[in-house]
C-alpha cells in the first residue's frame, strides 16, 4: 500500500486483540490498540490532531468509561468516536451470541459488524470498507 492506513483496534481480550493486530499488520496496516473504552478515547483524541484514523474496530463487550465491564461499552465508544470524526468507518466486533446487538450498532452508525474468530474474513471486510486490495 502506498499510503499507510491507520486502524484503531479496541478489545479487552489480549489474545484476541493480539491475533487481530498481527493479521492486520501483516496485511500492511498500521494498527494502534487499546484494551478499554477510556484509553481508546484518549488515544483517539491524541491521534486525531496529528493524523486521524482511517477505520476503528471496536469490541462490543468490554470495560466502559468507568472501567466496569459492560455489554454495550463498544456502542458508547462508537458514539464518542463518530462525534469527534463523523466520517470514521467503524466495525463492531462481536461474539457469535451478540449478533442482534451488533445489528443495533450498525443502526447507530457502525459501518458493519464482524463475528470474531475468522481473521481472514476480517481482512476482507476491512479491505472492502477501505477500498484497498489485500497485500
Amino acid at each position: 500500500m502506498d499510503e499507510e492506513i491507520k486502524i484503531l483496534l479496541v478489545d479487552d481480550e489480549r489474545m484476541v486483540r493480539r491475533s487481530m493486530e498481527k493479521t492486520l499488520t501483516r496485511a500492511g496496516f498500521y494498527v494502534v490498540t487499546a484494551e478499554d473504552t477510556a484509553s481508546a478515547l484518549e488515544l483517539f483524541k491524541e491521534e486525531l490532531a496529528e493524523e486521524p484514523f482511517d477505520l476503528a474496530l471496536l469490541d462490543l463487550n468490554m470495560p466502559n468509561f468507568e472501567g466496569v465491564p459492560a455489554a454495550n461499552a463498544g456502542l458508547e465508544l462508537l458514539s464518542e468516536l463518530v462525534k469527534l470524526q463523523p466520517t470514521l468507518p467503524v466495525v463492531v466486533l462481536t461474539a457469535f451470541d451478540e449478533v442482534e446487538r451488533a445489528k443495533d450498532a450498525v443502526a447507530r452508525g457502525a459501518r458493519a459488524y464482524f463475528v470474531k474468530g475468522r481473521e481472514a474474513g476480517l481482512l476482507e471486510l476491512v479491505n472492502e470498507i477501505l477500498g484497498t486490495e489485500a497485500a
